[in-house]
């Protein structure tokens, strides 16, 4: 998928006029039906089988609350056969809108900014669910999995769930994430998809429970290990891709400590630095090549690295510092490339410098909970995405290999550190 790109100086794009605040409008019935005539043939191709819980405790035109995890592409044709012919609204990244504003709102999406505290999406959402009487689908994890785990939730979800006050439905995918894991690079494999839909709390349900005893019912759903699942149910995965592009998650060498030497290509993932070499297997399982096996299994070696991440910020040692081009969103019509800069990553959170001194953005460590990150973001590249409601930066490190994943990881951790600190500081404040 590609994305309408237009050159532009900083000086003219500010003088563009941002995207205004438009309403929701109900979904279109008939490109709700062509979207699920069109999912279909890639859902026959993966076998997908789809399990009800409880759905009958849903009325047929009751409007409801959707949470769903993000795997893969797939999971907007896994929603659509499952909700089909419900109408229902679709929280999705601004960036979706891009080149197709008219047509992504007739679909019923509603657009927002990752990561991102936008106030106008609660009443957008509230005005879909009470006026239009529509449902409302919303991936909480907000990004893709980088390793077939849970991505981290955001606290409010659970605030949200009691000022919607509808009914929860929560879908599981399972396969998803092996069809076309994030850091193949749309490589799709022959793996069969299932997903479960549930209805798990009623209105009533979600009145006598506290946000706390919600956010944890929520996070039940979305704790998972996808290898793990593939592994345990035998799932086999012979494509001779497998491990393209898997230096992007297992950036860091356990033997050697060596970053950004890691290659992933056909079934091995080697490290350039020392040698090291490990065979991806047919089953998900990591076999070390020409060394001991020090991980067999990739989550636990992408969590290895969020523990070396979390050291080098305790000690004050993390850095990250690159080149990189800068590309910006202020409306619907283009992502707008604004030229070059440097991007640095440390414990004061973020700063990027560009455009000959025109743009000079700091972020707090403590502006979020986790990063907008992803892996060859519509053909372009690996990107970081970073700033405010105001301004979006969507920045594509140059000549420095793997980085996205540590930094994601570093954002998450700062964050926090960042808050136990206030914590701390809050308790100590109290007792005295």
């Amino acid at each position: 998928m590609k994305i309408k790109i237009k050159e532009i100086s900083y000086d003219d794009l500010s003088g563009l006029r941002h995207s205004i605040h438009k309403t929701p409008v109900k979904p279109d019935p008939i490109l709700q039906e062509l979207i699920n005539i069109l999912s279909k043939p890639e859902l026959k191709k993966a076998k997908f089988r789809a399990e009800y819980v409880d759905m009958d405790r849903l009325k047929k035109k009751e409007p409801c609350f959707i949470l769903m995890n993000h795997s893969s592409f797939i999971d907007l044709k896994i929603a659509s056969a499952l909700l089909y012919p419900r109408f229902y609204q679709i929280i999705c990244t601004i960036d979706g809108f891009i080149g197709k504003e008219i047509l992504m709102r007739r679909i019923g999406c509603i657009p927002t900014q990752k990561f991102v505290m936008d106030v106008r999406l609660i009443k957008d959402m509230t005005y879909a669910l009470k006026r239009l009487k529509t449902s409302v689908l919303m991936f909480p994890e907000a990004g893709y999995s980088f390793d077939g785990t849970a991505t981290v939730l955001p606290e409010s979800l659970g605030k949200c769930v009691k000022l919607l006050k509808v009914p929860l439905v929560i879908i599981n995918t399972y396969g998803a994430f092996t069809h076309d894991p994030l850091y193949n690079m749309l490589k799709l494999r022959k793996v069969d998809v299932n997903a479960r839909i549930k209805y798990v709390l009623s209105p009533d349900e979600i009145e006598g429970k506290s946000v706390d005893e919600i956010n944890e019912i929520i996070k039940s759903y979305f704790t998972f290990d996808q290898f793990r699942w593939q592994q345990e149910n035998h799932i086999k995965v012979d494509e001779p891709f497998r491990a393209d592009g898997l230096n992007r998650v297992l950036y860091r060498c356990p033997h050697c400590n060596s970053e950004g030497k890691m290659t992933g290509k056909g079934i091995s993932l080697k490290c350039g630095s020392c040698g090291a070499s490990y065979i991806l297997d047919e089953y998900g399982f990591l076999k070390g090549d020409n060394v001991e096996t020090l991980f067999d299994h990739i989550p636990d070696w992408f969590r290895w690295e969020r523990e070396c991440v979390r050291k080098e910020l305790l000690r004050g040692d993390y850095y990250l510092k690159t080149d990189t081009d800068i590309y910006m969103i202020v409306d619907t019509k283009y992502l707008y490339r604004v030229g070059s800069g440097v991007l640095e990553h440390s414990n004061e959170g973020f700063h990027l410098m560009g455009c000959d001194g025109k743009i000079d953005y700091r972020q707090n460590p403590s502006a979020s909970y986790s990063l907008n990150a992803d892996y060859y973001w519509y053909e372009i590249g690996d990107m970081i995405n970073i700033g405010d409601i105001k301004n979006s930066y969507y920045c594509f490190p140059k000549n420095c290999g793997d980085i996205v994943a540590k930094t994601r990881l570093a954002a998450e951790e700062l964050y926090k550190l960042t808050r136990n600190t206030k914590k701390n500081n809050a308790n100590q404040y109290s007792h005295q």
